[in-house]
């Protein structure tokens, strides 16, 4: 059915579902630039709770489905609080020390949901993955947050080129559509809305190193390069969600999902730039201190 044979009622709520998921992306935007240039503590302890309930979604998505299907649900509370254990221990040991030990710890936190899925015969090496998953970004923005020079600013950039691919990838492709970009693994998802979401990252982080009066130009270049990078991480978790046969990994966010479907492209994005930052010295602002 074609858009202009759409009918209303379907439309309507189209467009309740996209206010929703604007109103709510605001919000929850706002919240997070305030904790990027608060206190170092509120901003990790907010990280781990949304992580933590990604981590839930996708503890309960990755479920053997006999175990799915079961009553039993104390499984995913026990791989649940696991990962959350483990993501606010390793959390802490990388405010407190700033070491590299607070990832031995999710390296165990893995180790412990591997050996309680295996006892249930409940994909193992999925539920491990999970820790590792959630948790290596957790590590991520809080060691950017804290660690980096120029930390809240690279952070606040990081999510701003995330959210405008997101955004502007959504926006795109309703308004123009097209052919599908892989439709096996997220049908809804074009290759205009990709390269829309591409440009908007582009345009919204070179504005905001203008506004820091840095090199603008290596700035829009490096956020077109790195909203592929959102793009990956949102593809691969739709990979994912269609492996186990799932829409979505829950509704806990209205108009977006889940919590795992709205930090997707944020998972991968975080883990690069840290490496980027912490491993080759590179500097995302492009100006300031190196």
């Amino acid at each position: 059915m074609t858009m202009t044979e759409a009918h209303p009622g379907q439309m309507l709520r189209s467009g309740s579902e996209t206010f929703l998921r604007i109103l709510f992306g605001l919000f929850m935007a706002v919240i997070a630039v305030a904790l990027t240039f608060g206190s170092p503590f509120w901003f990790a302890a907010v990280t781990c709770l949304m992580m933590m309930l990604a981590g839930r979604e996708w503890h309960r998505m990755v479920r053997d489905p006999a175990q799915r299907e079961a009553a039993d649900r104390r499984p995913i509370h026990i791989q649940t609080a696991v990962t959350g254990a483990t993501l606010l221990f390793a959390a802490t040991v990388l405010l407190v020390t700033g070491s590299v030990i607070a990832v031995a710890v999710l390296a165990a936190g893995a180790v412990v949901a591997f050996v309680l899925a295996r006892m249930r015969d409940d994909n193992p090496l999925w539920h491990a993955g999970g820790v590792l998953y959630v948790g290596l970004p957790v590590l991520a923005l809080v060691a950017l947050k804290t660690l980096a020079s120029q930390g809240p600013q690279t952070v606040l950039g990081l999510f701003l080129i995330v959210w405008s691919t997101d955004t502007g990838a959504l926006l795109f492709g309703k308004l123009i559509g097209g052919a599908k970009l892989a439709p096996k693994l997220s049908p809804g998802k074009t290759w205009a809305g990709t390269i829309g979401g591409s440009i908007s990252a582009a345009i919204v982080f070179g504005l905001y190193i203008a506004v820091l009066d840095f090199a603008v130009t290596k700035a829009v270049l490096f956020a077109l390069a790195f909203s592929v990078v959102a793009h990956l991480g949102d593809l691969f978790e739709s990979w994912v969600k269609r492996h186990f046969g799932l829409k979505d990994s829950g509704g806990l966010i209205p108009g977006h999902g889940g919590a795992l479907d709205r930090v997707d492209s944020l998972l991968a994005c975080s883990v690069v730039m840290a490496a980027l930052v912490f491993g080759l010295h590179f500097n995302p602002l492009f100006g300031g201190h190196s």
